[in-house]
């Protein structure tokens, strides 16, 4: 799939180059200059993640480590890539998602991240977090388990601790926080399950569950577990319905008023 999608963006790069002749060498140093995915987006990230204490070559090495002794991480964001590009209306190119959308590239700077913690690498991962706080105002800590297919729209202020979990196929915006309740050590953070929606500002504190399939509103403060197919909004948030679709995540679908009302 990765090898289908290389060849996507081959080609929408040449279609830039055509359109916007300023991009040409932005666009050649950054995909056409590359051989494979991998290679383009360590070569991205690194230059995105890089300051006067980690050079480029030194980032795009521990990248490049990454994707070969992890190959699920590269067809993971081959499914993100294809996420975004499903679901945000705002793009209309797959080649956009990887040049210039902080959200999908502060989940590939992640994915780093935790290859090097879970590699008892852990002061080096904190280090790659705090980078990704800074360049990407996502702060994501390095241990947080994230799947396939994630969305994180717009991103800025997005909050992610430790024990967190986030399967596959979830969106999620921007000033998201999935955080503890107090101080409290051990499994304290929520574990978000597929096809959910987190909308925007909403706050998702302590170790709750987010089923299958449900939904968050804009705004809201969510306290405990939200059944699957499930939408929940407000200060504390309440169940307000379900779900039009069996994955918000997909739709993008924000106003509750739409929702099947009653749950």
């Amino acid at each position: 799939m990765s090898n289908q999608l290389w060849q996507q963006l081959r080609i929408e790069a040449q279609e830039v180059i055509q359109k916007e002749p300023l991009l040409a060498s932005y666009v050649y140093a950054c995909v056409l200059n590359h051989s494979s995915l991998q290679s383009a987006l360590s070569f991205i990230l690194a230059n995105k993640l890089s300051d006067d204490v980690m050079p480029v070559i030194t980032l795009r090495e521990l990248f490049d480590h990454a994707f070969a002794e992890s190959p699920e991480i590269i067809e993971h964001a081959t499914c993100d890539i294809k996420a975004v590009f499903e679901r945000d209306a705002a793009v209309n190119t797959h080649l956009a998602v990887i040049l210039y959308l902080k959200g999908f590239q502060s989940i590939q700077v992640h994915r780093l991240a935790h290859f090097l913690w879970i590699n008892n690498r852990k002061e080096l991962a904190l280090f790659i977090q705090s980078r990704n706080s800074e360049v990407f105002a996502v702060d994501i800590h390095p241990a947080c388990k994230i799947g396939k297919g994630i969305m994180f729209d717009h991103a800025t202020g997005i909050v992610i601790g430790e024990t967190s979990v986030i399967e596959d196929n979830v969106s999620i915006l921007q000033q998201v926080t999935l955080g503890g309740t107090g101080n409290e050590q051990g499994d304290r953070h929520p574990k978000i399950r597929s096809g959910v929606l987190i909308s925007t500002g909403a706050k998702v504190l302590g170790n709750i569950e987010i089923g299958t399939g449900a939904k968050i509103g804009a705004g809201s403060v969510v306290l405990s577990d939200v059944a699957a197919h499930t939408t929940v909004v407000g200060v504390p948030a309440k169940v307000v319905g379900k779900p039009c679709s069996k994955a918000p995540a997909e739709t993008m679908e924000q106003n509750f008023f739409e929702d099947e009302v009653g749950g």
